[in-house]
């Protein structure tokens, strides 16, 4: 597995988000965590990134661990994160907040070949190349913290509630731009929302959070048709 996460425990002030999950995303995958709000679903992409540090448990990527590691080494390892909330540098131009995202590569080509790749993967971009990014719509706004992630060139993607705000024309935008992502860049995908259904379609595999632990997991196609998934996280009948 390129990612695994094992028993993870994390505690803010004495209160228990996490208790005990254990999840992994393999080279080439997309895995969906879905669940409500106050799940634990962000508190295990912190802890993946280093923002949180889990009380125990062991995190492992390509086989090294990574719940030692600071942030920035860990971006350096091959991990991207698009934080919940579309948080662009608003006053600077949509060029400027892509490059930012190259901030640990030294290769000049390659950062060249990477934001062609991403204003090709979404034109809208490229259309307000130079505009302030506090200017453009919400759904504008999340395509731009997804190509910024991708300009670190990742191996993997992990993504916090990409379509939370966005029209459902642009939901639909993004959710097709993530499996070309995982289909074309080959970078693996650790995606968390709560639109479920979403999540589901466009994941291979899927885990379901209940108050900070795994309440399901298998296959995505089959938790689509699972009677539990369909009453708790879709609303009754697909």
């Amino acid at each position: 597995m390129q990612l695994e996460a094992t028993e993870i425990h994390v505690n803010y002030d004495h209160v228990r988000a996490v208790t005990g999950v254990s999840l992994s995303v393999g080279e080439g995958e997309t895995v969906a965590l879905i669940g409500a709000n106050g799940a634990g679903k962000t508190t295990m992409l912190r802890a993946i990134t280093g923002l949180t540090r889990p009380d125990s448990g062991e995190i492992r990527y390509e086989g090294h661990r990574l719940d030692t590691m600071a942030p920035n080494d860990i971006v350096r390892a091959g991990i991207a994160m698009v934080p919940e909330g579309r948080r662009v540098f608003p006053y600077m131009s949509v060029k400027d907040n892509l490059l930012i995202g190259a901030f640990a590569r030294t290769d000049k080509n390659g950062v060249n070949a990477t934001l062609e790749m991403v204003l090709g993967r979404f034109p809208r971009l490229k259309e307000r190349y130079s505009q302030a990014a506090g200017t453009m719509s919400g759904g504008e706004q999340q395509m731009l913290v997804i190509g910024r992630a991708l300009m670190a060139k990742p191996k993997l993607l992990l993504l916090d509630e990409p379509s939370l705000g966005i029209a459902p024309k642009l939901v639909q935008d993004i959710a097709r731009s993530i499996v070309a992502i995982n289909r074309d860049e080959k970078v693996s995908v650790l995606l968390v929302e709560q639109n479920s259904r979403m999540a589901l379609r466009i994941s291979h595999r899927a885990y379901a959070l209940a108050t900070g632990a795994v309440a399901l997991e298998g296959a995505s196609k089959e938790l689509l048709q699972d009677d539990r998934v369909k009453r708790l996280y879709l609303g009754g009948e697909l």
